[in-house]
């Protein structure tokens, strides 16, 4: 089965869902915000601002508080910088994007409450906005041609359009490890730097002239993709998967046709597809870090959230790969895996955000 169609946050609203287990990204998005400030406000010196609808994407915005709450962060932003400009308010059209597989139903169930305290916080000085779903993959056209402003996206560009071809070395590994071949780093490296070449060109076709681009990745600090604040976490998804396959509960053939489709890159990989590709110019970029788990303080909470988000995020892909039978069991010994690393290291994780402009 293709990757477009499996891969998705946990939908819903219980304990496993990615809408309950969201903090570390709401967390990256109020880091980001002063820059997509910064961002806005250059877009209205240039007079790139629509004095009729500001036209928003949000690719990746899965579901959740997070994605009303970002496009509510923008509008704030163009109203201030309206009002310092002396300009009209827009109106507003968001475009949110993800996987078909997306619970954009809890989005939708999110929207009377948001356009109610628009209205109730901004009353007639703004125009309505308007909000609306774009299923796909962003590894192909979404809208058309130059009709966009602002596109942003938080944590979703390093997704992949596919897993790597060229992984049958990786063996008894889940991702990039530290005992992971060479071949098996290049593979992946090769995957994001032809994926991002396609979403920028792509992208290209859609935005208007000066229009920008406000894209976070998680990031690593170090050449060296099988650096910690890269492989920790997916190698202890990898240890208790191997603690499953000595008790005879998964197959150790099962574990080497499993590989994460993901990739963090590095600051100068971004810089270098940018410039190669040619389509936008880099504005400005940021790099920040961040705690992987908020809460986890009391040692006995120790690995807890962290389970949960990680699940949150992957437990589709287990369960497309391996069964749902697994899912329970394997995330019980990430826990206690996670609980025992966290009890001696305190795990900070790099963001980069870029801020680029169509040419």
């Amino acid at each position: 089965m293709a990757l477009v169609d499996i891969l998705h946050m946990n939908s819903g609203s219980g304990d496993s869902s990615y809408a309950n287990n969201s903090l570390f990204t709401k967390i990256v998005m109020q880091k980001t915000a002063p820059f997509l400030k910064r961002t806005i406000k250059v877009m209205a010196n240039k007079d790139i601002l629509s004095d009729h609808c500001f036209m928003i994407a949000d690719l990746g915005c899965s579901s959740g508080m997070n994605t009303l709450s970002l496009a509510s962060n923008i509008i704030d932003i163009v109203h201030e910088v309206c009002e310092e400009n002396n300009r009209k308010t827009p109106q507003f059209q968001v475009c949110l994007n993800d996987l078909f597989g997306n619970d954009f139903n809890n989005v939708f169930k999110l929207l009377p409450n948001f356009y109610k305290t628009l209205r109730k916080c901004k009353g007639e000085q703004i125009g309505p906005c308007f909000v609306s779903a774009v299923p796909g993959s962003f590894y192909g056209r979404l809208f058309p041609d130059e009709s966009l402003h602002l596109i942003h996206s938080s944590y979703s560009v390093h997704w992949l359009s596919q897993v790597p071809e060229g992984l049958e070395n990786n063996r008894l590994n889940i991702y990039i490890a530290k005992t992971s071949p060479l071949d098996v780093l290049q593979a992946y490296g090769k995957q994001f730097h032809s994926d991002f070449t396609k979403f920028l060109q792509l992208r290209y076709e859609e935005i208007v002239r000066g229009g920008r681009m406000v894209l976070a990745f998680h990031s690593r600090s170090s050449l060296d993709p099988t650096n910690d604040e890269c492989s920790t976490f997916w190698e202890i998804l990898t240890m208790s998967l191997l603690e499953m396959l000595k008790e005879g509960q998964v197959r150790e053939s099962d574990i080497n046709s499993f590989n994460l489709p993901f990739y963090f890159p590095h600051e100068d990989e971004l810089r270098s597809i940018i410039e190669a590709d040619g389509s936008f110019s880099l504005d400005d970029m940021d790099i920040f870090e961040v705690n992987w788990d908020q809460h986890d303080i009391e040692c006995n909470n120790r690995g807890i959230n962290s389970t949960k988000l990680i699940r949150a995020v992957t437990e589709p892909l287990f369960t497309s790969h391996f069964g749902d039978s697994i899912i329970d069991v394997l995330f019980k010994k990430y826990e206690k895996n996670a609980a025992e690393y966290l009890a001696t290291k305190k795990t900070r994780h790099l963001c980069v955000v870029i801020s680029l402009i169509k040419k």
